[in-house]
């Protein structure tokens, strides 16, 4: 077992390998982005870019991609995938200026006998006379034993028949394919020791594929027998359930192997939101490095660790990806939370006010997964900017609303302890919630103020399931007052603004001596 540190090459097949991923497929100038990305930023080892002769438009693409290789010193970096066809496969990328073919040759016995029909003993002649062009026309060639692993597993005499008739002919590495994701950790250590030590002078790569979710583990296990090199793609793009993911395998290798990479780390999730768009494939939240969420700490309890003595975080620090670590707001949040995300706004509260926010955030949690830092400011400016009055409160509410169609608001409310209930409708569902609202405080002699201005937005850059926010501007008596709601349905905001001015009224009414102050246009009270 070769446990010792040492230099592994990547080499990144999400333009070749990537590309079989269903409904994956890459525009030249996509293609000619990312390889350029991959070598020069991200400094991946070796990229795969192509397969030989699938189309003009491929052509194309890998003759654009070899000059600029050209230009830079990398043209030994970018290799094509080629077949068993003597002279064709050499021919089309000599044409693209290409200084590597990677050889697709059958590394199982069942494969030889039934695709191809061949012996192999004929497989063998085919490929020693494609090799042989390849290399007089100056080419670098690499092979793969397609199905090795199912091939070592039924016929280990095949696969060293194989390696024995091809291991002094120039091929520079032998890639070794988990072609069907069907190897365990133990299956992929114990065969790739054997092909290390019975062929010691060999450069091994391996290539697995993700059927069981082994393909990270099953790279590791791959090092540990002593391979020099391990293939990947971004995002773990491929067919099937994808092959290893590039950003898991560079940080295991790094973090728990202590292995040599040439990869800058701080461009892995740049080179993963590239691709995620060229792909049109999301990427999980939860993904290992590269998800949305895998810096975030959701758990009130790890905020406040972290807030005393970082005592959630460990060396897969967010940082070393060009990321920050974020605490998640929503009904699990505690005051730890709360502090951190205000840190990151350089805003500060005291604490009442924070429990205030606090409280305001655990609800909207219950109708929210997740408020991030952007609502904050938000659910800051609706609560400092209110005061608590309780005239009226709102049970129930059902709005529905349809194309064409008179919307409807049903309301339950409790209007100082005297439970009430009302029906509405009108041009839309605020609206509807307007009549059914002034119809239940009709008995009480009261009526909304006339509306002078609505206004919903969210939080600059927000996406649409950021919170809503509401500001209403209202005449009262003459009097411009604005009250605010924050709500993630824009209608429930507008709702909740409404309810303000209705409480601000009310305790008015309630409170002769009580006057409605203004800041500016505006009434501090939102």
């Amino acid at each position: 077992m070769n446990t010792t540190s040492r230099k592994i090459q990547l080499m990144d097949t999400t333009l070749r390998d990537g590309e079989q991923t269903q409904g994956v497929s890459y525009a030249p100038e996509e293609k000619v982005n990312l390889a350029k990305a991959l070598l020069q930023q991200l400094r991946v080892d070796r990229i795969e870019v192509a397969s030989a002769r699938v189309s003009q438009g491929e052509m194309e693409a890998v003759a654009s991609m070899n000059q600029w290789a050209q230009a830079h010193d990398l043209s030994d970096r970018i290799e094509v995938l080629g077949f068993v066809d003597h002279t064709l496969s050499v021919d089309w990328i000599l044409q693209t200026g290409g200084q590597v073919i990677n050889l697709l040759t059958k590394g199982s016995e069942k494969h030889c006998r039934e695709q191809l029909g061949k012996t192999l003993d004929q497989h063998l002649s085919e490929i020693l006379r494609t090799v042989d062009y390849a290399l007089m026309k100056g080419l670098k060639v690499n092979a793969y034993l397609e199905d090795w692993s199912n091939g070592y597993r039924d016929s280990r005499d095949y696969v060293y028949e194989m390696m024995d008739r091809l291991k002094d002919c120039g091929i520079d590495h032998f890639m070794l394919p988990d072609t069907l994701g069907v190897m365990s950790p133990e299956d992929v250590f114990d065969s790739l020791t054997d092909m290390t030590s019975r062929y010691p002078e060999q450069q091994f790569d391996f290539h697995p594929h993700n059927d069981y979710g082994l393909a990270t583990a099953n790279v590791m296990a791959a090092v540990r027998a002593g391979v020099s090199a391990v293939h990947c793609t971004v995002n773990c793009l491929g067919e099937r359930a994808g092959n290893a993911s590039l950003a898991e395998i560079a940080v295991v290798l790094n973090d728990k192997m202590g292995m040599e990479l040439s990869i800058d780390e701080s461009y892995i999730v740049q080179l993963s939101t590239m691709v995620e768009s060229f792909s049109g494939k999301r990427v999980p939240a939860n993904a290992p490095i590269v998800g949305a969420d895998v810096f975030t700490q959701t758990a009130g309890i790890h905020a406040d660790g972290d807030h005393k003595g970082g005592l959630y975080e460990t060396r897969l620090s967010p940082e070393r990806f060009s990321r920050t670590r974020s605490y998640a707001l929503g009904k699990m949040s505690g005051k730890a939370s709360l502090m951190k995300n205000l840190e990151a706004l350089g805003l500060s509260l005291s604490e009442e006010n924070q429990k205030k926010v606090l409280a305001r955030i655990v609800k909207l949690g219950d109708s929210k997964a997740q408020i991030t830092t952007d609502d904050l400011p938000f659910i800051i400016a609706e609560v400092l900017e209110s005061k608590n009055y309780h005239h009226i409160k709102l049970l129930g509410c059902s709005v529905t609303s349809s194309f064409n169609l008179t919307s409807t608001a049903t309301i339950s409310v409790d209007v100082d302890g005297e439970e009430l209930q009302g029906v509405g409708s009108g041009n839309g569902g605020f609206d509807a919630f307007i009549a059914a609202i002034n119809d239940v405080m009709a008995p009480k002699n009261y009526k909304l103020p006339e509306l002078l201005d609505y206004e919903i937005r969210i939080p600059r850059g927000g996406h649409t399931s950021a919170l809503t926010e509401c500001v209403i501007t209202w005449d009262c008596d003459d009097q411009e007052i604005k009250t605010r709601g924050v709500h993630s349905n824009q209608v429930f905001a507008g709702i909740l603004a409404s309810l303000r001015i209705i409480n601000l009224q009310l305790h008015e009414r309630s409170s002769p001596d009580a006057v409605l102050s203004v800041h500016g246009a505006s009434e501090s009270q939102m």
